[in-house]
Order: C-alpha cells, then structure tokens, then sequence
C-alpha cells in the first residue's frame, strides 16, 4: 500500500513485529511433532537460530556450546577476539566501563590492536578441537585477509557483513569488493549481508551466497536507524527477502535460506520472522544476557567501535539465564525471552505447521493491537 507523505512523495507502508499477528486454522499439531531444522550450505542444522557476530555474545566457548545446542554462533573476526591475546580481559574492562566515554572508550581498545591473522587462526582451531560447527564473519573491507587464515584453520562457514550489503558498489576512493569472485573462490559457504529488499537480495543470490542475512538497523545495539535513517521494518523486509529467494529457486532450482537479524526480542518474534519466510534468525542481545557470554550482562554494535561514525551503542542486556535455559528452557521468566525453542515449537504447533517451510505458509494479519489487547494490568504492572 502506497500512501502520499507530501507532494509527489509517496511512501509504501511496511510492518514490523508489533504490527502482525499469526492466525491458528483447523489444525493442531503437538509440539513434539514439530521439525525446526533447516539447511545452510549443505549443512543440517537442528534449530533455526544463530547467535550474532557480536563481541559481547560470542567468543570461542559459547560457539562451541552454541553449536553443541544445535544452533550456530558466528566469532566478529574484525572485533577483540583477533585483536587481544586475552581478549577476555578487555571484555570485562567494556562491561565495567562507566557509561560517560563508553563509545570513545571502545573506539580506543579497537583502534589500539590491529586484527591479527594469527589469532584468527587460534581461535578457530580452538572451536574445531573442542567439536563445534564454526562460523565467522568479516567486513568486506577485511573479508579477504580475515578469510585466508579462517578457512586454512578449518572454518565451515564464513559471513560477509556491512550495514548495507550489495553485489553493486561505486566509490572513487576504494575498489569494490568483488562478491561474485569471492563467492565463486570460497571453499566453504558464504553468507552475506545485510539488506532489506528484493532485487539486492536475488542479485547477492545470483553472485553465489549461500545465504543471505536480512535486517538494517532493528537490533537493540544498532543505532544505524537513527544516525542514518535508513532501514525497513522486519516483517516487511524479511516477506520482500523471501520472494526473491523463492523466485530465485522457481528459476534456478536452488535454494539460498534468508536469515532475519534484529530486532529479535522474544519467541513470538521469532515465530513471525519464519512465517514472514525466514528459514532461520540471528539473535545478539539475547545471547549476549547468557550466562557463558563473554562480556557479562553488556553488549554493543559491530559499528560501535567506528572511527569516524559509530552506528551502535553498548547497552545492558542483564543476565537472563544459561544459554540452555535461552534456547530450550526450563524458563523462569514470563517474557518470552527464554525457551525460544520450545516457544517456536508451540507456535509451529499451533498454526498446523510440521516444519519450516509450512509455518512460511502461516496466515498473518496486520493487528498493532495483538500485543495490548486486554493488557493494561500487565503493562501497569511491569509484568509479563
């Protein structure tokens, strides 16, 4: 629907989490029943959900725990972990620094250690010796470098992240990245990332991703929206994403899974995010409020240490629980924000979806009043 803002400017509407809701038909299934693995790069992974490349989220331990869950964690190659030997250190001095010059304070710590090629490598062999699936991601300013010691230390997938990623980039300072290439030379999956819409989506297909990550500015760090004032609301960019990749399989016969990042808060939203298509989300402050997380109850933006426009910010996520009670319970809080799983499992269970592809069929409705309807107790309350 396209509505008029001012003159000849129109402006399409587009929904985010808060402004759908998921219709139950006929058919009950027991959650039991219910399938929520998916495929990435010929790889089975048992649950939809991977934890964000977000220093505060995800060092070598909680990957590897993360991927024993079943689910995927992806290391920040451009953040402390290729920077610092004891990279826990610095953590923990982000997490106890005072909120005055917090941003120039991590702006410092990243701009006074290079990324170091053979911690790089360390740090992947120490989740490959230890079992786990491992995942890392780069900018594309880094990506080429970062990859070569990734991939000969073992990695089985690699990332490709910037605010906004495309195939097509234009700059009289520096060279484009060659996607395509990179793609086409990886000898692992390459996922990339991020957009928000149909063609950029089906051209990072058609240049050889594996998978493609959706989401500009919604993450609870990101601060891209405001500084920027770019962005489109997930619902609506992941349901955009999702035509291309089906249209690209209905053409080519293969199928590239769409991620959705950002902007996550809770089981429900999860639940929304595949029935708008996702085959899978990325989750970072709620990862970042377990307790095996690196940086203790804090998490920031991948764009937060920029030197010269920082689009992120460090905010307090708390402790909510182990990264097992996140991801399968037993929760101890009314919120949603733990037994993501099993929330996604009722939900699917609920609507008569067996598995993913199905709950991609679920109906949706737009209804901003599904989250206060018949809540104002709760809300006067502070509760549920």
């Amino acid at each position: 629907m396209e509505v008029v803002v001012g003159g000849n400017k129109r402006a399409r509407r587009s929904y985010g989490f808060d402004e759908v809701a998921l219709v139950p038909g006929p058919l009950v299934i027991d959650a039991r029943d219910v399938d929520v693995s998916w495929m990435l790069g010929g790889r089975r992974i048992e649950i939809p959900i991977l934890a964000a490349a977000l220093d505060g989220a995800v060092n070598p331990d909680l990957a590897t725990a993360m991927s024993r869950l079943g689910g995927l964690a992806v290391l920040n190659l451009d953040g402390i972990q290729s920077r610092y030997e004891d990279a826990e250190a610095v953590l923990q001095s982000i997490a106890d620094a005072p909120p005055e010059g917090i941003i120039a304070f991590i702006q410092r710590l990243y701009a006074e250690a290079p990324v170091r090629a053979d911690l790089i490598a360390r740090r992947v062999r120490q989740m490959k010796e230890a079992g786990g699936v491992v995942a890392v991601s780069a900018a594309p300013h880094s990506a080429q470098k970062a990859a070569e010691a990734a991939v000969e230390a073992g990695t089985d997938f690699f990332f490709i992240q910037s605010t906004v990623g495309s195939v097509r980039f234009e700059s009289s300072q520096i060279p484009e990245f060659p996607v395509a290439e990179f793609c086409k030379n990886a000898p692992i999956p390459v996922i990339v990332g991020n957009t928000v819409g149909y063609q950029a989506t089906m051209e990072l297909m058609e240049a050889g991703a594996a998978g493609v990550l959706v989401g500009v500015g919604p993450g609870q760090i990101c601060t891209s929206r405001k500084v920027l004032g770019i962005g489109v609301p997930q619902i609506t960019a992941t349901a955009d994403c999702a035509a291309a990749r089906d249209d690209y399989q209905a053409r080519t016969g293969r199928y590239v899974p769409i991620i959705t990042d950002g902007g996550i808060r809770n089981g429900g939203d999860i639940a929304k995010a595949i029935a708008a298509g996702a085959d899978a989300v990325m989750l970072g402050s709620t990862i970042a409020a377990a307790k095996e997380a690196p940086s203790p109850g804090f998490s920031w933006g991948m764009a937060t240490s920029s030197a010269d426009l920082p689009r992120g910010t460090r905010i307090k996520v708390g402790v909510s629980g182990s990264l097992e009670e996140i991801l399968f319970g037993p929760a101890h809080r009314d919120d949603g924000t733990m037994n993501l799983v099993g929330a996604l499992k009722l939900s699917m269970g609920s609507l008569g979806a067996r598995n993913l592809r199905e709950m991609q069929q679920a109906e949706m409705q737009v209804a901003p009043a599904i989250g206060s309807e018949g809540k104002s107790l709760q809300r006067s309350q502070g509760v549920g």
